[in-house]
């Protein structure tokens, strides 16, 4: 019997930890005793991304409640500070603008639309896109690269969706914001240029699972499928004896004792744990589009990706699984710096390319 979700995020018996109140100032839950095992060796490259996190400040996000771990420096910041040390830009590419429009009434509830700079002429593919943050913390800001340089490769609209986040706002939220802005996109996507025949989800970590869980509320609401799903390093598996749980505890930027700090403040209940929103190799997978599962090595999710891969495999899913040695979670954003991070973006650009039938 498949344990819970609950054990994946909380680390400990279902009885031990409440979940957290409403408030941003809720405290942590207890943080474990951290495991001696030592993830494997970072990528040089990678390694000097991660080692910016404590010269920026960086503190560990398991310790600190939600309104301060918002404000810490992110991997996106270390990536920037890598970039300056290279002597790159970090300015966002002019090759692609953007535009924030609303799909709901809450402020949180807005999307990003992310188009080449002076496109013209037939309609472009459509990719919708989830943040990560393990629902709690990051916006559209923080993930910024990874849209835009999907748009820029693909010249296709990208549409990057905000969400509510806990735990002002508990599970199932943030899905319920992501199903609907799936159907905002079908309704409007034209009118920005957009060709819905030609539509992709996509998304990292928590986005990675709001993707997958999306394709599954579009197949059961017999609205339009996506032509295809890109989830990167996504949350999907509820066993809390996973691989990666353990030779990647200590990994950074994420670590197994955050994914326990994340379930603390994203559930109102442990039976929570148990919906298949959530635990995504225990939902029903059969009849998906086409899927891309790309994994960092280094990464307490990545036998989430792994195992979901061959629970789609198992339905007759179509799916394409690559695990990236060296790097680690959040990587996908770091292409300019990163070399695993690049084979990773010019694989998940390749697949996309695929998909919509583009031949360059």
């Amino acid at each position: 019997m498949k344990l819970l979700f609950a054990a994946a995020l909380i680390g400990t018996s279902a009885t031990a930890i409440a979940q957290s109140t409403n408030s941003t100032n809720a405290p942590p839950p207890p943080v474990s005793k951290p495991s001696a095992t030592q993830p494997p060796a970072a990528a040089a490259d990678m390694q000097v991304v991660l080692d910016q996190l404590p010269r920026l400040g960086a503190k560990p996000i398991e310790t600190l409640t939600p309104v301060k771990a918002r404000i810490q420096p992110s991997a996106a910041d270390a990536a920037h500070a890598a970039m300056r040390l290279k002597g790159l830009s970090t300015a966002p590419d002019p090759a692609v603008t953007t535009q924030d429009l609303p799909y709901g009434s809450d402020p949180m509830q807005f999307a990003r639309i992310y188009k080449p700079a002076g496109a013209t002429g037939a309609p472009m593919p459509v990719i919708v896109y989830y943040h990560g943050g393990g629902w709690v913390i990051a916006d559209v800001n923080t993930y910024d690269a990874a849209p835009r340089l999907l748009s820029k490769q693909l010249n296709a609209i990208v549409v990057s969706v905000e969400y509510r986040h806990a735990p002002e706002f508990k599970f199932p939220a943030q899905h319920d914001d992501a199903f609907a802005a799936y159907r905002w996109v079908l309704q409007n996507a034209a009118s920005w240029g957009g060709d819905t025949a030609k539509l992709a989800l996509s998304g990292e970590s928590a986005g990675g699972n709001l993707a997958v869980a999306t394709a599954i509320y579009a197949r059961d609401n017999n609205l339009a499928k996506p032509l295809h799903i890109l989830s990167v390093y996504p949350i999907a598996n509820s066993s809390m004896d996973l691989p990666s749980r353990k030779d990647s505890a200590n990994a950074k930027p994420l670590n197994t004792a955050m994914l326990k700090w994340f379930g603390h403040y994203y559930t109102t209940s442990m039976a929570d744990m148990q919906d298949p929103r959530l635990n995504l190799v225990g939902a029903n997978l059969r009849g998906l589009p086409p899927t891309t599962i790309v994994n960092a090595q280094i990464d307490p999710l990545r036998s989430d990706g792994e195992t979901l891969a061959a629970a789609m495999k198992s339905v007759g899913d179509k799916v394409e699984q690559r695990t990236f040695p060296g790097v680690t979670h959040e990587m996908f954003g770091m292409g300019a710096v990163v070399r695993g991070a690049y084979d990773a973006n010019m694989y998940a650009i390749g697949r996309l390319k695929v998909a919509f039938g583009i031949r360059n």
